[in-house]
């Protein structure tokens, strides 16, 4: 199976992202505490109106995280509304339009949205804010009248706006940065993956090779021997002369099935198809296999034709679950009953076989991937697979195998070598 590449870990942006949202908060609650009080006391804005003004302005910079556009408006109308509700009388005696919070505020919010939302929405924020702050002095003359306090104006006008436009600048420069570290990492990933299916597939075309070079020579030779068995032997009896040709007919079919295996594992785009084409309809031949190897084996199938309401990967799959718990049975409970049912549901097809307490325990086996390949083949179609010793003592297998299966992306990582399988009693 391709690997699939694994998500970057979320932890580390999470966390960052939660120590910026954290200290940004913390700076916007100590401008507004610092906004309030300042603004009512040295400016005469009523205190009230410095509660609803200041929030508004102090609000932007966390509101422009998520809503940019709503957060620029409410700023805008913050910084157009807060310098003209001044006395003039005081307003004269410190900076204005722009008192020192709001400046900062003015300049936080430049950068908030410049780096989370692009240069030209953080540009856009820029010129309402100047534009805001330039309008204060044609609405409020009276603060301006005096030489003093109009160059006092002027110059606070000149300061925020500079501050404000080399903190655009900053910004934009460093969101560039990020962009292209972000770029070079998945760049890097995207190569790493590519790394790994390159080798992925030398090893498949490996296996392949050693597949075509041992197994299926050996196969072949079985298939020759069995053939030829009734002219190299001499008064070979009927019943042998039979199991010979049975012998035969499963080392072609076994043949026929490492072709395919061999087309896949050397197919590099995964185009090919997966499976061989047993089905349903395929079962019956296979318990007779069994049968005739002196197994005793019963079959039911029950609710209507299987092979027309299953879909092919359906198919595939119940004949392979079935095939691989008729093995493990055969092979870990000899001589022992073995009752195979499938039955069709509204949406599903249940598969059960149970194989009775062996009459003699069977000889010790190595471990296998028998019971893992049959739950993952359950769960790539969205079905369920158990099995553990029956009431009776002996073994039982489950399946549930849904007829229209949901395609899955999903596929996992090699995991460690498992422990051997306990298929069977």
């Amino acid at each position: 199976m391709a690997r699939r590449r694994e998500p970057t870990p979320s932890r580390a942006r999470m966390s960052r992202r939660t120590f910026a949202l954290g200290a940004l908060g913390a700076a916007v609650l100590t401008l507004y505490a610092v906004l309030v009080p300042l603004q009512t006391v040295l400016y005469g804005t009523p205190l009230p109106l410095s509660f609803i003004l200041g929030a508004a302005l102090c609000a932007a910079p966390l509101l422009a995280v998520s809503r940019p556009r709503r957060a620029i408006a409410l700023f805008t109308a913050g910084a157009l509304l807060l310098p003209l509700i001044v006395v003039p009388e005081q307003a004269v005696q410190s900076p204005w339009p722009w008192s020192v919070p709001a400046l900062l505020i003015f300049v936080l919010f430049v950068g908030v949205v410049t780096f989370l939302h692009g240069a030209r929405l953080g540009a856009f924020t820029l010129i309402l804010g100047a534009i805001a702050s330039l309008l204060a002095p044609l609405l409020r003359p009276d603060v301006v009248a005096l030489p003093e306090s109009s160059a006092s104006a002027t110059a606070d006008l000149i300061v925020t706006t500079s501050v404000a436009s080399a903190m655009f600048l900053i910004a934009a420069l460093v969101a560039a940065r990020v962009r292209v570290a972000a770029e070079l990492t998945r760049e890097k990933e995207h190569s790493a993956l590519e790394e790994a299916r390159r080798a992925l597939v030398e090893e498949r075309t490996r296996i392949a090779r050693e597949l075509h070079d041992v197994v299926a020579h050996s196969m072949s030779v079985i298939q020759v021997q069995a053939s030829t068995a009734r002219y190299r032997i001499p008064d070979l009896g009927e019943a042998a002369t039979a199991e010979f040709d049975d012998i035969a007919a499963t080392a072609r079919s076994s043949l026929t099935e490492m072709r395919r295996m061999l087309g896949v594992l050397r197919t590099e785009d995964q185009s090919a198809e997966l499976a061989p084409q047993q089905g349903v309809s395929d079962i019956p031949a296979l318990v007779d296999s069994i049968r005739r190897a002196g197994v005793e084996v019963g079959l039911v199938i029950e609710g209507g034709d299987l092979a027309e309401t299953a879909g092919p990967a359906v198919q595939i799959a119940a004949f392979r679950i079935v095939q691989e718990a008729l093995s493990n049975a055969v092979r870990h409970a000899p001589g022992a009953r073995i009752a195979v049912r499938l039955r069709a549901e509204d949406r599903s097809i249940r598969i059960r076989v149970l194989n009775q307490n062996p009459p003699r325990s069977a000889e010790h086996h190595g471990g296998g991937y028998g019971l893992r390949g049959m739950r993952e083949r359950s769960e790539i179609l969205g079905g369920s697979l158990t099995a553990g010793p029956s009431p009776e003592g002996g073994w039982v297998v489950e399946a549930v195998l849904p007829l229209d299966p949901e395609p899955t992306t999903t596929v996992t990582a090699p995991a460690p070598a498992p422990a051997p399988d306990k298929e069977t009693p």
